[in-house]
């Protein structure tokens, strides 16, 4: 019941996804961050199996990240979405990822940027996109609300909407998500909507009741 989605904006990219970690009908944990800091201005939002998103999330990051060091400066959002398409492409026809992703990032001279990236390897650029069963009802909304020059307060609400939608309508929703921002200040997380957490409150104890004899 994963859900990824992503929206590019007039100078900025939001990618959010839910933080639950679930197996068949079992929740262990809800605060799994699926969205990950590939280096300064780019984010991964991704999906699928969490033994192969987490390894392969680790490993587009380390690669980026060896790049960097070795030519002293960092890949484009465009060439590190075609690194990752090719590196999905290599393994799909030997030991194949069970990964979708959607790649955000922010680059000096071209701007934001997002691209979606599913388990054949398919790479394209985009400007609003999703995965899971989410997607069924975050796609129409986008459809709908979205256009290219949105504010980032616009690109929240969107976001925020379709949250929204995915908890009412999804027969087993997760209830919790994160939304991380790329812009020309660097990739951070922006907030949480958050229904349930693994440190909520206990309730107040109830007042003790008198049995009159």
């Amino acid at each position: 019941m994963e859900c990824v989605l992503g929206v590019v904006g007039r100078d900025f990219a939001v990618v959010a996804a839910d933080t639950s970690a679930v197996q068949s009908i079992l929740v262990h944990k809800t605060d799994e961050d699926k969205v990950m800091v590939l280096d300064s201005h780019k984010l991964m939002g991704a999906s699928g199996e969490p033994g192969d998103r987490v390894q392969f999330t680790e490993f587009i990051q380390k690669n980026l990240h060896l790049y960097q060091f070795r030519n002293t400066m960092p890949l484009s959002t465009a060439a590190a979405a075609n690194f990752t398409r090719g590196e999905l492409a290599t393994a799909l026809r030997k030991n194949p990822y069970m990964v979708n992703i959607i790649l955000g990032g922010y680059d000096k001279d071209v701007g934001a940027s997002l691209y979606y990236i599913d388990y054949i390897a398919t790479l394209h650029k985009i400007d609003k996109g999703a995965f899971g069963y989410g997607s069924y009802f975050c796609l129409s909304l986008m459809d709908k609300l979205y256009h290219p020059d949105m504010s980032l307060e616009e690109a929240i609400d969107l976001v925020d909407k379709c949250i929204k939608e995915i908890r009412l309508r999804l027969v087993v929703a997760p209830q919790n998500f994160v939304i991380k921002v790329v812009d020309k200040d660097g990739a951070r997380e922006y907030a949480r909507r958050e229904l349930v957490g693994d440190n909520a409150a206990p309730a107040e104890a109830a007042a003790p009741t008198t049995i009159a004899a």
